[in-house]
């Protein structure tokens, strides 16, 4: 449990410094006056980052549900 709390922790730390913009689109968006169109590329940028991780875990999840089912069959034979 203490191994998870840490790994939470750090993970936690080094989302709160991350850039998603690459080095020439920060500087093209950094160097005109109107900020708001930075902050909505980051965001678009952010977006299609975490979709495939949701896909990925979505996926983890369905396999690992399948594989760790309970049998009905065993526990009718059970009850009977």
């Amino acid at each position: 449990m203490k191994k998870k709390i840490i790994f939470l922790v750090v993970t936690f730390y080094f989302t709160l410094s991350v850039n998603a913009q690459c080095a020439m689109c920060r500087a093209v968006l950094e160097s005109g006056e109107d900020q708001s169109a930075a902050e909505g590329i980051n965001d678009g940028i952010m977006f299609l980052m975490a979709v495939p991780y949701i896909l990925v875990g979505a996926i983890g999840y369905i396999i690992y549900r399948k594989f760790n089912k309970p049998n009905k069959s065993k526990k009718l034979d059970e009850n009977l």
